[in-house]
């Protein structure tokens, strides 16, 4: 059988493409065109997947700082309302007390005994005499009852003031229609040295006097407390400057915790009626209103 020299050509044909194309790798290292590809084996191990995340350093979340405790305040400036007011009854007795801090409140034990041998009978159920009076501070006068009281006939003086001072700070809170009625330095009455008899009180003397100077004087008797109580003087009525308004006295620097047809007088007295706007915070008078 004769061979076809056609397909003898064609093989070697073929033979010689596939050793140039194997020559051609071998000295070239690739396949003609193809791109080297990077080498990410490094990257990998080093860099974050998207599902890792890079090693943070944990930081302690920073405790808080104890709040710093304001500084404790004094005077009026501490309570509700400050010096404005604003407070209630209630409020402003609770703040009068705190501000006193109960040294010079009466009706320690010392106190009873001391009235008692005095005189002053104390009702060993509520502390109190008969009028709901607490016992006085040891060497303050107790209480004499007006019923009670020998009025001689022996002149004796002492010294009465009568003033409103306190409204001057407080206009604002003053009924409009009584601030003519105010001084200019806050004084109805100027101290003065009066008479009185063995036996008066304090309310004998205001009475007194207030008549011969042409002042101005209501009051009522309060048979709860057995004594006179003082509603208006110079037309200047508690509640006229506040809700917490009114008329004190006071007997050589001390607010008694009872009513003015009480009190005993002895000569040299110092006598102040004073003008309070702030249930006697703003004049010393706590513990008396």
């Amino acid at each position: 059988m004769k061979r076809n020299p056609l397909n003898r050509k064609h093989l070697l044909a073929v033979l010689g493409v596939v050793l140039v194309l194997a020559l051609a790798f071998r000295v070239g290292g690739a396949a003609p065109g193809a791109e080297e590809l990077p080498d990410q084996t490094a990257s990998l191990q080093t860099e974050p997947t998207a599902q890792e995340s890079p090693a943070e350093e944990t930081q302690e979340a920073p405790e808080p700082e104890p709040e710093e405790e304001s500084a404790s305040e004094t005077g009026l400036e501490s309570r509700p309302g400050g010096t404005q007011g604003g407070m209630t009854a209630q409020e402003k007795e609770e703040a009068a007390n705190q501000l006193a801090g109960g040294s010079s409140a009466p009706g320690q034990k010392g106190d009873r005994e001391y009235s008692s041998l005095q005189g002053m009978p104390i009702d060993p159920a509520t502390g109190k005499d008969p009028y709901g009076t607490q016992p006085v501070p040891e060497g303050k006068p107790v209480p004499v009852e007006p019923q009670e009281a020998e009025v001689t006939d022996e002149a004796l003086t002492c010294t009465l003031t009568v003033r409103c001072d306190s409204i001057l700070a407080h206009m604002d809170w003053l009924d409009p229609e009584k601030a003519e009625l105010v001084p200019a330095d806050g004084v109805l009455f100027p101290t003065a040295t009066v008479t009185f008899y063995e036996g008066e009180s304090v309310f004998h003397v205001l009475q007194r006097e207030m008549k011969k100077a042409g002042i101005h004087l209501e009051f009522t008797n309060t048979p709860i407390y057995n004594s006179a109580y003082i509603e208006g003087i110079g037309n200047l009525y508690e509640y006229d400057c506040g809700e917490l308004s009114g008329w004190m006295y006071q007997v050589n620097g001390w607010f008694p915790n009872y009513g003015c047809s009480r009190y005993p007088l002895q000569a040299g007295d110092d006598i102040q009626w004073v003008y309070t706007c702030d249930l006697g915070l703003d004049v010393g008078g706590r513990a008396a209103a």
